[in-house]
């Protein structure tokens, strides 16, 4: 058992992943929490709306409050992570999400519901990079920090993929406010894990200059329109107000850009990000959520309404993408270790690629090919979503790993805002705001295919530029000595 001792600077990294199964049982909890919060709280809206009386906009708000948040603090707590300790913000973040989830106990209208999972989110901000950094920091080897990373991504999935089935069961026999209350519970297991099974911050670890204020409210004000701004477009309810959020969005990742290029000390060093480890690895992850998103998106789309699929039969129709990122988790680090990081990089991004061009151009032939395309995606996903992150924090110094996970989740988050409003929109321009009310005519189905193939390709296109990119940077990276075998048992 891996046991941390009052002199953190002594203690051995374990040279086993059953070595350090305390602190690794806590970080998958936490990401056990982030993948299982909204897959399970969706089932409830309806239910959640009844009972509060709730608007469609305010339900909209009782997810989207929760992503706005956590992706608008994660550079921030990243940043503030490297400063005062990973370990700490951690902690902070796992008390915070249990007592915030009680209260969803005394929670009695929307708009308190809507406070309540917008703490949450600040609190999966403290939480979800420092999940990443510390695992990365736990050891000192790359094969063991890829293989941490599968563990605790597997734990995350897992939540993932039984999330609706477990609210179903759950709002059969329970009131809603058990799905948020069970957040408690695990926030403890990782509170648990993580402070028994992870050594205190060493202050080498940690670097002292201060919090650029300016830049951490330029740089969450960027993030907050990257996400909104889509969603306001796709929604069509108002343009001035789309309009006016492109324009302060633009203004204000203008106004980071600037700030942070000048500023003494800087929230995100750009420098930092331009190096190639870093760029290849953030371009991988982006273009991997980027594909995710919109294959997700549309495929829901083509089942329901393009060939009459009910909902259950289409929640069928897609579960080969979750048995594969669930089985597929233990072929990732012999994988790695076969071909390397890098090339495991912009290989599983490619498939990712490949597959959503598929769907794209063959989707409408027939359910094979959209099989196929889900297989592609998800096997891609499962290693790049492991081996990217890798490389951020490989590509980085040792006092900046958070704010590098906090990257990591940021280029996803924004990746995924960016695929569902691209096909969003291009469907609305193409076939209507009305589609999940309307029954296709020939006419119709034929415009909603020819939408799904632009969307699809647009999307493609971009996600095989990042994936360019990614590659790119990569090969700029200098080549590194080799390493002593690691231990595989």
């Amino acid at each position: 058992m891996y046991e941390p001792t009052t002199s953190p600077a002594t203690a051995a990294p374990p040279q086993r992943l059953r070595h350090a199964w305390i602190p690794l049982a806590g970080l998958s909890a936490v990401f056990l929490f982030e993948m299982l919060d909204n897959s399970v709280l969706n089932v409830a809206l309806p239910t959640i709306g009844r009972e509060l009386t709730a608007s469609t906009a305010s339900l909209q708000w009782v997810s989207g409050a929760y992503s706005v948040a956590f992706g608008g603090l994660m550079l921030l707590f990243g940043a503030v992570a490297d400063r005062v300790g990973r370990r700490r913000v951690m902690l902070l973040g796992l008390t915070l999400l249990a007592v915030v989830s009680i209260l969803t106990l005394f929670v009695t209208s929307v708009e308190q519901l809507i406070a309540v999972r917008a703490l949450m989110g600040v609190a999966a901000a403290m939480t979800t990079p420092g999940s990443m950094a510390l695992a990365f920091r736990l050891f000192d080897d790359d094969d063991l920090r890829v293989r941490a990373l599968t563990v605790i991504s597997t734990a995350g999935l897992v939540g993932l993929a039984v999330g609706p089935t477990i609210g179903g069961f759950v709002l059969a026999v329970a009131p809603w406010q058990v799905l948020i209350v069970a957040n408690a519970p695990i926030a403890v297991i990782a509170f648990l894990g993580i402070r028994a099974g992870i050594a205190a911050d060493r202050r080498t670890d940690l670097h002292r200059d201060p919090v650029d204020v300016i830049g951490a409210v330029l740089g969450t004000a960027s993030v907050v329109g990257v996400l909104l701004t889509p969603t306001l477009f796709v929604a069509g309810t108002d343009v001035a107000l789309a309009w006016g959020a492109a324009a302060a969005t633009v203004a204000a990742v203008v106004g980071f850009v600037a700030r942070e290029r000048t500023a003494r000390h800087p929230m995100l060093e750009l420098r930092l990000v331009a190096q190639p480890l870093v760029a290849s690895g953030l371009a991988y992850k982006a273009a991997a959520g980027l594909a995710m998103a919109g294959l997700s998106y549309m495929v829901t789309l083509q089942l329901q309404f393009a060939w009459g699929w009910p909902p259950a039969l289409a929640a069928v129709g897609t579960l080969p993408q979750v048995v594969v990122l669930l089985a597929s988790g233990r072929f990732v680090g012999p994988f790695v270790k076969r071909v390397g990081l890098d090339r495991a990089a912009w290989m599983s991004a490619a498939a990712v690629v490949a597959g959503l061009a598929v769907f794209a151009l063959l989707g409408r032939l027939g359910y094979p090919w959209v099989l196929v395309a889900l297989v592609l995606v998800a096997a891609g996903m499962r290693v790049v979503g492991v081996v990217a992150g890798n490389n951020v924090l490989r590509g980085l110094p040792g006092d900046r790993t958070s704010i590098g996970a906090a990257m990591v989740d940021t280029a996803s988050e924004i990746a995924t805002a960016v695929g569902i409003a691209a096909t969003g929109t291009i469907l609305a321009a193409l076939v209507g705001s009305s589609i999940a009310t309307m029954t296709f005519s020939p006419n119709q189905l034929a415009s909603f295919q020819q939408a799904i193939l632009i969307a699809g390709l647009t999307i493609t296109a971009l996600a095989a530029a990042l994936v360019c990119i990614g590659i790119h940077r990569s090969r700029r990276t200098p080549a590194q000595p080799t390493t002593q075998e690691p231990s595989y048992v």
